[in-house]
């Protein structure tokens, strides 16, 4: 599984006006879309922890929880997961756990249902988190040849991932991500869930580090 320290980035440097100025208007942004789709905050995060089932990265006690609602084959999702993902389990390593849920956007990316089930294939060999970094890596085709690919390469027992991803058993799982993830009003990927704040869309790092070290702060207060 990846740790945080191994994936660290560097934060890009605050270098121009025009970043300065935007940076607050993309933040506004994020935050009063989340408020057309779900109001002034996201259901409990604990009722959506519990809905079983989740793998998570990170402290289970950490006071920040991340929950990511994603598709494998989204730019978007992928943009926000190379320059923001890395940079938080680094700078936040005991106090993010970080949650994937598959919300794929099957109309327009048809691998990734397919690229989901893999994931929780992975699972069953306890390397879900590694085959989840290798599906952004966008190295192969998300097709049944380059799915296995990703699973040999990473040392997975192939024929046990094979009869995994051939059974589809893990099909309806992915599909109530997808289902769980509309009732509570996600309806674009990348879609988060920080605490009780929702931000939409690959937001820059910065607009993730305000809110979570707003959440901290108000954690610490006495």
């Amino acid at each position: 599984m990846p740790t945080s320290s191994s994936r660290k980035r560097q934060t890009p440097p605050d270098s121009t006006i025009i970043f300065l100025i935007a940076l607050p208007i993309v933040f506004l942004l994020g935050l009063l879309v989340g408020y057309s789709i779900w109001g002034r905050s996201a259901p409990d995060t604990q009722t959506t922890l519990a809905e079983a089932g989740d793998l998570i990265l990170g402290p289970e006690n950490a006071p920040i929880t991340l929950i990511e609602y994603s598709d494998y084959q989204c730019p978007f999702c992928k943009r926000w997961h190379d320059q923001v993902f890395y940079q938080l389990m680094a700078e936040y390593p005991d106090q993010i756990r970080f949650i994937y849920r598959d919300f794929p956007l099957m109309s327009i990316h048809p691998g990734a249902l397919p690229a989901a089930e893999a994931a929780n294939c992975a699972a069953e060999q306890d390397a879900y988190f590694d085959y989840h970094e290798a599906l952004f890596s966008n190295q192969y085709n998300m097709d049944n040849a380059g799915l296995l690919q990703y699973a040999a390469d990473l040392g997975l027992d192939t024929e046990a991932f094979r009869a995994c991803l051939s059974s589809q058993r893990y099909r309806q799982e992915v599909l109530a991500d997808l289902q769980y993830g509309m009732s509570i009003g996600v309806q674009s990927t990348p879609t988060f869930l920080i605490n009780s704040t929702v931000v939409v869309g690959a937001q820059p790092y910065e607009v993730f580090k305000q809110i979570i070290d707003a959440e901290l702060a108000q954690i610490t207060q006495p």
